[in-house]
């Protein structure tokens, strides 16, 4: 099909007398020539240009990678497609924060590879509860470790995933404290709620949560004791039929006043 004046470009594959491949390109043209016409064919070896591009193609994924290490997929894809300004309000989510009970103290009897390689391997472990539930891990700071359910994808379910993980996180310690011969313990608080969430800074920069519930939530492993999970009145609302609650009564939330906290003891078995 070829037109003249019009000359079209394809890609293949040559082999050699040794019966070796390599990838060349083909300019064909049509030209006229008198009464008849000519085919114009011109061939070259595209071996390197074929070696640059997979070489690139390779950084390109390392870089998505790492990108995706940092942000959730769809945040990225936004920052990828030129989007500067990222920032959402979610109705209701759920979060949970972490903290290593003793840690700091504990750290000053360890040697740094050692305290970091305990970290990362806790740490690495949450990582994939929070994938197991399809949880969004927002940071770690220090040995305190986030993760939110229901956003940037909505989630029905956020609360009980955000709880089963919860309970599976006391147990991933236990196990790594028996393991590791270590008096390792965590709290855990839960909250749910709206939140603003975005990404912030030009350098190193994070996917974060802001507002009232994330606070809350804070509270509620600060306030609590090692382990346990401790919840508000809005987590036990939600999971009341589904898990097991004790409730603790009263604590003074600093700005809020005094709130009503549970403790989560574990799932149901009907």
């Amino acid at each position: 099909n070829l037109i003249p004046g019009i000359p079209i470009t394809i890609e293949g594959i040559h082999r050699r007398k040794d019966h070796k491949t390599f990838p060349i390109e083909v300019r064909l043209g049509l030209l006229k020539a008198g009464n008849g016409k000519l085919i114009l064919a011109l061939c070259r070896d595209i071996t390197e240009r074929k070696k640059a591009e997979t070489a690139l193609l390779l950084e390109r994924e390392k870089s998505e990678k790492l990108l995706l290490n940092i942000l959730p997929k769809p945040i990225a894809d936004r920052l990828k497609e030129g989007d500067s300004t990222i920032a959402e309000g979610f109705t209701e989510v759920t979060v949970l924060f972490a903290d290593l009970v003793g840690f700091t103290e504990l750290a000053g009897r360890a040697t740094p590879e050692r305290l970091v390689y305990w970290l990362n391997e806790i740490f690495s472990r949450f990582d994939l509860l929070a994938e197991k539930y399809s949880l969004e891990k927002i940071k770690t700071i220090g040995d305190a470790y986030m993760v939110v359910g229901g956003l940037p994808e909505p989630m029905a379910n956020h609360a009980e995933a955000i709880a089963l993980m919860a309970i599976d996180m006391l147990e991933e310690v236990a196990h790594f404290a028996h393991e590791q011969e270590q008096n390792f313990n965590i709290r855990i608080g839960i909250n749910t709620g709206p939140v603003v969430a975005g990404v912030i800074g030009r350098k190193k920069f994070i996917y974060d949560l802001w507002g009232d519930t994330v606070n809350i939530a804070s509270r509620m492993e600060s306030h609590g004791m090692p382990g346990v999970i401790q919840v508000t009145e809005e987590i036990y609302q939600i999971l009341q039929y589904k898990f097991l609650f004790a409730e603790r009564g009263l604590i003074n939330i600093k700005g809020k006043g005094y709130m009503k906290a549970y403790l989560l003891q574990g799932k149901q078995h009907n």
